[in-house]
């Protein structure tokens, strides 16, 4: 973290970024994502391959952003709700509540997520990751040494550093 008297232009990524790191799976299913993102508080996070390679990133809004697409909440909601109205009419109201219909999605992580991933290097600086942020109008880079995945700075990181000027 920002030590007082650092200097903003002598910062760099190893002065900001967070070493703790939480990715995800890319063949988790979005419902095992969405309680992951949501029950560590975080909006995105880095996904990676079961060899760990880093593959992509997701985040809520690509979670969004697919619940809102016709073709996919069609797809997904149609037949279930077709079965669903047809036992209303056979069975009454009140015994088809009584059924917990839970269907898990065949939507993964890797069909949602953001195959392009934004990476800078420890020694990179913070004026750097600002104007890769905004550039790419993203609110995470990812800190790679090699293809090893070693930190991220976040959009709140870096307003942390304007906030301790």
């Amino acid at each position: 973290m920002i030590k007082p008297g650092d200097e903003a232009r002598n910062l760099t990524v190893c002065d900001v970024m967070q070493s703790e790191v939480l990715g995800v799976n890319g063949d988790w299913p979005i419902e095992k994502l969405t309680e992951f993102l949501v029950g560590n508080n975080i909006s995105g996070a880095p996904v990676t391959a079961e060899t760990g390679e880093l593959i992509g990133v997701v985040s809520l809004t690509d979670i969004v952003r697919h619940d809102n697409m016709p073709n996919t909440r069609a797809a997904s909601h149609d037949p279930h709700e077709y079965y669903l109205y047809s036992l209303e009419y056979k069975i009454g109201r009140e015994e088809v509540s009584k059924f917990h219909l839970e269907l898990e999605s065949s939507v993964r992580v890797r069909d949602i997520m953001t195959p392009m991933i934004y990476s800078v290097g420890e020694n990179t600086s913070i004026q750097e990751v600002a104007d890769t942020m905004i550039k790419g109008r993203i609110h995470r880079v990812f800190v790679t040494s090699g293809q090893k995945l070693t930190g991220i700075v976040t959009a709140l990181d870096m307003l942390q550093v304007v906030r301790d000027l």
